[in-house]
């Protein structure tokens, strides 16, 4: 029988499949890594303060692209190439998403409208790295091979996921609010194609490793599909609402908790 625990435990039971699953995440991870990294050099002298929390963001994504680049060579396995069509970031960037990688590569400060820009883009895409890890979790947590790197990875998706709820409400405060929702619904918009097309293209991929029956691949590739729908016309005004998180400094030096308020 078809579920959430069987497909994916056949997947990391696989050595072909787990090293295109673990490839795909770290490289990821790693782009991740070296956008925040960019954005923390180029944060404007107004939004300083700032800086030391992307900076901590891009060092968390780095570490997991490092998590599952070691969850590969402890089984004796070696990256592979990722497929341009499973490629969820540099996707996402085709799609205008976010701040281009070409005006990162240059050496000048960023502005405050890059920089909503950069925290509703990742407050979107946050959302769906904690659902998926949350998801992982459920059925990994005790997982002798993965189960450790899953709850790292999971609590620091928690976090950075809270740092983008606050750090957008401090600028909605400040006047940005109409911009932050404009840019939210319009990345939550984009993010649910890329979603889709990314996680047919991973599916069909996996099916062909895995030799997975028609009607197994159809009934996933209708899953994908129902999920996109549902997203389309209601699941995506989860990715654009802010709250204030229950951890507050979530990306500083002394979390404090906080009740929560809708906005």
């Amino acid at each position: 029988m078809l579920s959430v625990r069987s497909l994916f435990t056949s997947i990391v039971d696989n050595d072909d499949s787990y090293r295109l699953f673990c490839s795909i995440a770290a490289s990821g991870e790693a782009q991740g890594g070296w956008e925040n990294g960019r954005i923390a050099a180029l944060v404007p002298p107004s939004q300083r303060e700032l800086a030391p929390k992307i900076a901590r963001h891009g060092a968390d994504e780095d570490k997991h692209g490092r998590i599952f680049t070691a969850l590969l060579r402890k089984r004796g396995l070696e990256p592979v190439p990722v497929p341009a069509d499973t490629d969820y970031t540099m996707l996402l960037e085709r799609a205008g998403i976010g701040l281009a990688h070409s005006r990162l590569r240059r050496d000048e400060a960023l502005s405050e409208q890059d920089i909503v820009t950069y925290l509703a883009h990742s407050r979107v895409t946050e959302q769906r790295a904690s659902e998926q890890m949350a998801v992982l979790l459920r059925y990994f947590a005790g997982h002798p091979e993965i189960g450790r790197a899953m709850r790292v990875i999971s609590r620091d998706e928690d976090n950075h996921l809270a740092y983008c709820h606050e750090e957008l409400l401090r600028l909605a405060a400040a006047g940005h609010g109409r911009a932050i929702h404009r840019v939210l619904r319009a990345c939550a918009h984009a993010e649910i194609r890329v979603h889709r097309d990314v996680s047919l293209a991973v599916m069909a991929r996996m099916g062909r490793i895995l030799h997975w029956p028609a009607p197994t691949a159809a009934l996933l590739r209708f899953g994908i599909h129902l999920t996109y729908l549902y997203d389309r016309l209601h699941g995506w005004r989860r990715m654009t609402t802010l709250t204030m998180p229950a951890r507050r400094n979530a990306l500083g030096t002394t979390p404090a908790a906080a009740p929560q308020t809708a906005v």
